[in-house]
C-alpha cells in the first residue's frame, strides 16, 4: 500500500470530525496571530522608550515614556496570557480528536477482524493482531494530529511570519529562508530509510509480542516440561532484537535532528551578521533587528518542527499501513448477494457430495453426503484427522467446501445471511471455551436476554447444581480466562449449558462429555438427550457407548464416509465401527479390572 493512499485514509477519517477540526483551525490562526505579535512590545521598549523614537500608532504617541513602558508590559503579560489559555484548549481538543481517531480505527478493526473467517485466524498470530489492534492503532493520532495538524499549524504560522519579516526587511528575508533547500536536500536523501527502519522496529515488536503471548497463554506446559529456561532465552533474544531495531531507529531520527539544528544555527548567524551591518548603516532599528531575530527562532522552530514531524509521520506509516492491509482484507466468509433472514428453521440437514480441504489440493474431507431429518440425531466417529470437527464446521459456515452441497430445510446455506444461519444452530466446543467473566455471564451468552429463571434451569439441566451449590457467588461467581478456575469437566457443563439456554432447532456437540466422569457424563447425557427431542443433534462421539441411541452413526475414516447406520447394526456388520468399539470395549474392561483389583489389594 502506499503512502499517498495511507495519508488518503486517514484524511477521510479526519473529515468525520471536521466540526472539531474547524474550530481547531481556528483556534490556530488566532495563535499565530498572537505569536507574530509577541515580539512588538519588546521594540517598542527598546526603540520608542529606550531609543527615544515615535511610536508608530497614534495611540501612543499621546502616552508619556513611563506610561509607554508599563504599557508595554501589562501587554506582553496579556498576549502570553491569552496564548497559554489558547495552546491549553487547543492541545486539548487536537488531542481528543486524535483519541477519536483511534477509537474509531481500534473499533473498526477488531469489528473486521471478527468477521474474517476462522481459516484466517488459524494462520495468524494472535500476538501480531492484538499488536496491530492495541499499538499500531496509534499511528492514525500520530499521523493526524502529530502530523498532518502540525504541519497545517506550521504553515499558517509560517506564512503570517513571512509577511511580516519581508516588511521588515526584504533581503535578511531572503537570507533566512536560505537553508530551507538544504533541509529539503536533507529530508528527500533520508525518508525511505527511516521508513524502513520504523517497519522493521515494527515487526521485531510484533515478534516479541507474539513469543511473551504463546508462552504466557501455554504457562502450564512451559511449566510442566521445564521450558522455562529455553523459554527465556527466546523472548531476551526477541527482546534484543526489538530493543536493537528501535535503537536504530532512533539513532538516525536523533542524527537527522542535529543536522537540521546546524543548519538552522547557520542560517541564524548569518540573519545576526547581516543584520547588524544594517543596524550600522540605519537600514534597520535595533528593536527592527530583536524583533526580525524573534520572529527567525519563530521561524526556524515550525520549519524544524515540520521536518521532525515528516520523521515522525514516517514511522507511523509503517503502523497505519499494518492497521489498513487487515480493513483490505475482504473476509472469506460473508454473506451473499440475496442473502435472506433465515427465520425460525425446522432443522433438515443434508450434505451432498461435499469436498473440503484447509490447504488446496489436500482435502480434509471427500464427496461426504448424508441427511438428517429434524429431530434426528446424527453420531459422527471416527479416529483422530479423519475430519469430524471440519464437517460440523461447514454446516455454521465456518468454512466454505471446495465443491458440493450444504443445505437446511432445503435450501443451501448460502441463500440464509450468517447472523441468522448461526442463531439455528447451538455448539458445544470442544476443548471448552469459557470467558473471564461470571458463570450467569457465560450461559447468557448463548442468550443474552435470557431471563435469571432461564439461566438457572439451563445450569440445573447442565447438571451445575453441585458446583453452584459450593460458590459463595454462585452463578455470580467470576471463572478466570479460559475457566482455569473450573474444573474441565465443570468448564465443559457451563457451555452445554450455554448451548442448552439457546433453544436452536439445530443442536452440535463436539464430544461433549470427553472431559467428564462417568457418573457426571450419565447425568449431563440424561439432561443432554431430553432437550434433543425435537432438534436436529450432530454429535462427535469418542466414547462410542455414549451413541446407542443416536438415530444414525456416521463412520468417518480418511475424510470418507465408511460406514454408516443404527449402532447396532454397525457393530454387527464387523467393519471398523465394530472394531473401534470392540478395542474400547477391552480398554474399558481392563480398566475396570484394575480398578477392582487394587480395591481389593487397598481392602
Amino acid at each position: 500500500m502506499s503512502t499517498a493512499r495511507i495519508y488518503a485514509q486517514v484524511a477521510a477519517r479526519m473529515r468525520r470530525h471536521a466540526g472539531r477540526l474547524t474550530l481547531a483551525v481556528a483556534e490556530v490562526v488566532l495563535l499565530s496571530a498572537l505569536e507574530v505579535l509577541k515580539p512588538w512590545p519588546l521594540k517598542i521598549v527598546i526603540d520608542d522608550v529606550l531609543g527615544g523614537a515615535q511610536p508608530q500608532l497614534s495611540w501612543l504617541q499621546t502616552l508619556t515614556p513611563a506610561a509607554l513602558l508599563a504599557a508595554s508590559c501589562v501587554g506582553l503579560i496579556i498576549l502570553y496570557l491569552a496564548l497559554s489559555v489558547l495552546q491549553v484548549s487547543n492541545n486539548y481538543l487536537t488531542i481528543s480528536i486524535g483519541q477519536r481517531m483511534v477509537n474509531d480505527l481500534r473499533s473498526r478493526l477488531f469489528e473486521h477482524l471478527q468477521r474474517l473467517s476462522l481459516a484466517f485466524h488459524r494462520r495468524r498470530e494472535l500476538g501480531d493482531l492484538m499488536m496491530r489492534i492495541n499499538y499500531d492503532t496509534f499511528s492514525i493520532q500520530t499521523i493526524a494530529m502529530n502530523g498532518m495538524f502540525p504541519i497545517l499549524s506550521s504553515l499558517i504560522l509560517l506564512g503570517a511570519m513571512f509577511f511580516m519579516m519581508l516588511r521588515i526587511d526584504a533581503t535578511l528575508t531572503l537570507v533566512a529562508l536560505g537553508v530551507v533547500p538544504l533541509l529539503l536536500v536533507l529530508i528527500g536523501s533520508i525518508s525511505s530509510r527511516i521508513d524502513r527502519l520504523a517497519t522493521g522496529a515494527r515487526m521485531k515488536e510484533s515478534d516479541l509480542y507474539n513469543v511473551a503471548h504463546r508462552a504466557l497463554s501455554a504457562i502450564h506446559v512451559v511449566q510442566a516440561f521445564t521450558r522455562e529456561a529455553e523459554v527465556h532465552r527466546e523472548f531476551v533474544e526477541k527482546s534484543s532484537e526489538s530493543l536493537s531495531s528501535n535503537l536504530r531507529l532512533y539513532l538516525f531520527q536523533t542524527i537527522y535532528s542535529g543536522a537540521v539544528n546546524i543548519l538552522i544555527a547557520g542560517g541564524t548567524a548569518m540573519v545576526i551578521y547581516i543584520g547588524a551591518l544594517h543596524v550600522g548603516t540605519h537600514r534597520l532599528t535595533i528593536g527592527d533587528l530583536v524583533v526580525f531575530v524573534t520572529y527567525l527562532a519563530s521561524l526556524y522552530l515550525p520549519i524544524n518542527q515540520l521536518f521532525q514531524t515528516y520523521g515522525q509521520v514516517h514511522s507511523a506509516v509503517a503502523g497505519m499501513r499494518r492497521c489498513l492491509e487487515l480493513l483490505e482484507l475482504e473476509p472469506e466468509i460473508r454473506d451473499r448477494p440475496g442473502a435472506r433472514p433465515a427465520g425460525r428453521l425446522r432443522g433438515a440437514v443434508e450434505f451432498r457430495a461435499v469436498t473440503f480441504g484447509y490447504d488446496s489440493g489436500e482435502p480434509v474431507l471427500k464427496d461426504i453426503s448424508f441427511k438428517a431429518d429434524p429431530g434426528e440425531t446424527v453420531a459422527i466417529v471416527g479416529p483422530t484427522g479423519a475430519g469430524k470437527t471440519t464437517l460440523i464446521s461447514l454446516l455454521a459456515r465456518f468454512y466454505e467446501p471446495q465443491s458440493g452441497a450444504i443445505e437446511i430445510d432445503g435450501c443451501a446455506v448460502e441463500q440464509f445471511t450468517l447472523r441468522s444461519l448461526r442463531e439455528n444452530i447451538s455448539i458445544v466446543m470442544q476443548p471448552p471455551m469459557v470467558l473471564a467473566d461470571t458463570i450467569r455471564a457465560n450461559i447468557a451468552l448463548g442468550k443474552p436476554s435470557a431471563s435469571g429463571e432461564e439461566i438457572a434451569r439451563a445450569a440445573q439441566m447442565a447438571r451445575l447444581g453441585p458446583l453452584l451449590d459450593k460458590l459463595p457467588a454462585g452463578l455470580d461467581t467470576v471463572v478466570g480466562a479460559g475457566g482455569h478456575q473450573l474444573s474441565q469437566g465443570e468448564a465443559q457443563r457451563v457451555t452445554i449449558a450455554r448451548a442448552l439456554i439457546k433453544n436452536a432447532p439445530i443442536l452440535i456437540m463436539d464430544e461433549p462429555t470427553s472431559a467428564l466422569d462417568a457418573e457426571t457424563e450419565s447425568l449431563v447425557m440424561a439432561a443432554v438427550q431430553e432437550v434433543m427431542r425435537g432438534r436436529t443433534t450432530l454429535v462427535i462421539a469418542h466414547r462410542l457407548a455414549t451413541i446407542q441411541n443416536a438415530t444414525r452413526i456416521l463412520v468417518l475414516r480418511d475424510g470418507r464416509i465408511e460406514e454408516q447406520g443404527p449402532f447396532g447394526e454397525l457393530v454387527k456388520a464387523g467393519g471398523f465401527f465394530s472394531y473401534l468399539y470392540s478395542l474400547q470395549s477391552q480398554a474399558q474392561q481392563s480398566a475396570g479390572e484394575a480398578a477392582r483389583t487394587q480395591k481389593f489389594q487397598a481392602g
